[in-house]
């Protein structure tokens, strides 16, 4: 359940996008699967700037509340606006409609300094 085609951090967001444009940003299938059933998401408005391993938002469970953390720097394009109304998306399909957010990176060489699939894996195994 980690696709190779992503980038990661060690707090299991995930990054989609090579940072040449905006990227797309979402919670991997281990954080949704340790977070529960999740239930309400609050993520930032258009137009926010954000901050690399900075919180942006947080994701509400039955278990507990986590916050977010920007994986780059940058600026918020796009939020997933489904999730106001269906936030069990990101249980459902965390690598697909269930995105949180797309970040327009203020560095374009960000995304790579981030984690590929073999290192994550090895993060989430140990």
């Amino acid at each position: 359940m980690i696709p190779e085609d992503l980038r990661y951090t060690a707090e299991h967001e995930w990054v989609a996008g090579d940072g040449s444009g905006p990227v797309r940003v979402g919670i991997t299938h281990f954080a949704q699967d340790a977070l529960g059933d999740i239930v309400f998401v609050d993520l930032p408005e258009e137009g926010t700037e954000v901050t690399a391993g900075e919180t942006f938002g947080e994701v509400e469970s039955t278990k507990s509340v986590s916050e977010l953390y920007a994986p780059i720097s940058g600026t918020v394009v796009t939020k997933n606006a489904s999730l106001a109304d269906e936030p069990e998306l990101i249980n459902a399909e965390p690598y697909a409609a269930g995105w949180l957010v797309e970040i327009a990176p203020a560095d374009s060489g960000a995304v790579a300094q981030l984690l590929d699939a073999d290192a994550y894996k090895a993060l989430t195994e140990s």
